[in-house]
C-alpha cells in the first residue's frame, strides 16, 4: 500500500499544504504550495469565511498539481495556549507472546482516561516509554511477550475554540483532519537526528508575527512559549526607517538584505520607488536595520529558554522562512553560540524552512501509526493510479465531510 500524508498549515503569512510520499523510509514530496493567507492573525483563525476562501485558493493548486483531489490532511496547529501533562496508562496484553499495535492503541487510549479538562482538547499523547511487565524503558514493545503493558506519555491539549475553529476553516474548505500536531513538533521532525533524541535542546521558530520557542528532552515536548514579535517587524523597521512602502520592504528583505550588515557588500545598492521619485538604498543600510531586529528577536528568544528551563540546554535549532536570509547561521551563532543551527531542509521538492512545521508533522504522524502497527495512506488506491499515470490527470471526488468535531485520535 502506498503511504501518501498530506499537511496543512493555516499561517499568519500563507497557508502551507505538502503531499508527501514515504518510499523505502524516505520522504518524497509529491506537492507542496505556500499561498497567501487571509483571516488569520498569530496563528489563530480571526475570520472564518476569508480564511476558507484563501485556503480553497491553495487546495486548488496542489488539486491540479496532482490531478487529484485531496481531501484527508493533518492539520498543524500553533502551540498557543497549550498545556502539558504527564499520564500513565496500564491494560492486559491480549495475547501475551505478541504484543500488537492493537495492545499499544489500548494502552495509550487508558493513560488518556480523566486527563483532558472540558475545556481543552486533546492534540498529542506521546509515549516517553512502556513497560513490559517488570521489563521498563522501552521505546517500543511491539513483538515482544508479556502480560502487563503499562506506558507514561506527555499528553498535550490546546483550548477548544481556537483548535475548533481550524478545524471548521478546514472542513468547509472540504478537507477532513484526521489527526493534529503541533507546530513545534512538526518543527522538532524536521530538524531530528540521531544526537538530539536524546539531548534536552530548544526549537525556534520566527513566524509572521510572532516567535515559538520549545523545549524538547530526549524528543518529547516539555515547554512552550510565544513572543509576539516575528518577521512582519523586520519589514516595518525597513519601511519606517527608510520610508518606503511594506511590500517592498518585504521584497528587499528577503532578494537584498543580508543578515549581518558586517557581511554586506559595501558597494551593492538598490533603487526604490517612493511617490515620483527613486531612493537609494545601499545593502549595508538594509542590513544594519534587519539586523537589530533579529538580534533583538533572538535575544527574546534566548531569554524564554532561561525561563522555560534550568537543564542545560544541548542544541538549539532555528527556523521559519526569516531564517532562509543569506547569513542566519552567523548572527545565530553570535547570539547562541556554536551550538546552535539553522534548520536545513533538505527534503526534494521544499528545500525552504517555511515547511519545517508541515513536512515535520507529515514524518510524526508516520512514527505515530508505524507504533501502533498501522499502515495508512490519505488517498485511495485508485488516486495513487492517476498520479503515476502518464497524461492529463484529471479526478472528480465529491467526497463531503460529516464530522471534524469529535475525537479523530483513535488512529
Amino acid at each position: 500500500m502506498s503511504q501518501v500524508y498530506t499537511g496543512i498549515e493555516l499561517g499568519t503569512d500563507s497557508i502551507k499544504i505538502v503531499v508527501a510520499e514515504k518510499v523505502h523510509d524516505r520522504f518524497h514530496v509529491l506537492a507542496s504550495v505556500h499561498s497567501p493567507s487571509a483571516g488569520v492573525s498569530k496563528g489563530q483563525v480571526v475570520d472564518i469565511k476569508k480564511c476558507v476562501s484563501s485556503v480553497r485558493v491553495a487546495l486548488k493548486r496542489i488539486n491540479d498539481m496532482l490531478g487529484i483531489k485531496i481531501i484527508k490532511v493533518i492539520a498543524v496547529v500553533p502551540a498557543t495556549g497549550c498545556f502539558m501533562d504527564i499520564a500513565v496508562g496500564s491494560v492486559e496484553v491480549e495475547d501475551s507472546s505478541c504484543i500488537t499495535g492493537r495492545d499499544v492503541s489500548k494502552v495509550l487510549k487508558d493513560a488518556l482516561v480523566g486527563k483532558i479538562e472540558e475545556e481543552y482538547e486533546l492534540v498529542t499523547a506521546i509515549p516517553i516509554s512502556f513497560t513490559v511487565d517488570e521489563e521498563e524503558n522501552i521505546k517500543d514493545p511491539k513483538g515482544m511477550s508479556g502480560a502487563i503493558l503499562e506506558t507514561k506519555v506527555v499528553v498535550a491539549t490546546l483550548p477548544k475554540e481556537p483548535l475548533y475553529r481550524i478545524l471548521e476553516v478546514l472542513k468547509l474548505s472540504g478537507l477532513e483532519a484526521i489527526d493534529v500536531a503541533f507546530a513545534s513538533t512538526g518543527d522538532y521532525y524536521a530538524a531530528r537526528s540521531s544526537r538530539i533524541q536524546k539531548e534536552v535542546g530548544a526549537i525556534i521558530n520566527i513566524g509572521e508575527e510572532s516567535t515559538n520557542v520549545s523545549v524538547f528532552n530526549k524528543g518529547i515536548q516539555i515547554k512552550n512559549a510565544v513572543i509576539p514579535v516575528g518577521s512582519h517587524n523586520v519589514d516595518r523597521d525597513i519601511s519606517y526607517i527608510f520610508k518606503i512602502k511594506e511590500e517592498d520592504s518585504r521584497r528587499l528583505k528577503e532578494q537584498f538584505a543580508v543578515s549581518m550588515q558586517a557581511y554586506a557588500d559595501s558597494n551593492d545598492t538598490v533603487e526604490v520607488m517612493v511617490g515620483n521619485d527613486k531612493k537609494e538604498i545601499s545593502q549595508v543600510g538594509i542590513s544594519k536595520v534587519v539586523e537589530a531586529r533579529i538580534d533583538e528577536i533572538l535575544n527574546l528568544a534566548k531569554k524564554e529558554i532561561k525561563n522555560l528551563t534550568n537543564r542545560e540546554i544541548r542544541y538549539i535549532i532555528v527556523t521559519g522562512g526569516l531564517s532562509e536570509l543569506a547569513g542566519f547561521q552567523y548572527i545565530v551563532e553570535s547570539v547562541f553560540g556554536l551550538h546552535a543551527k539553522v534548520c536545513n531542509i533538505s527534503t526534494m521538492g521544499l528545500r525552504h524552512n517555511r515547511y519545517s512545521s508541515v513536512i515535520g508533522a507529515v514524518q510524526y504522524f508516520d512514527d505515530k501509526m508505524s507504533l501502533r502497527g498501522k499502515d495508512v495512506s490519505m488517498i485511495s488506491e485508485s488516486d495513487v493510479q492517476v498520479l503515476m499515470s502518464p497524461g492529463d490527470k484529471t479526478i472528480n471526488n465529491d467526497n463531503i465531510i460529516s464530522k471534524v468535531f469529535g475525537h479523530f485520535f483513535d488512529n
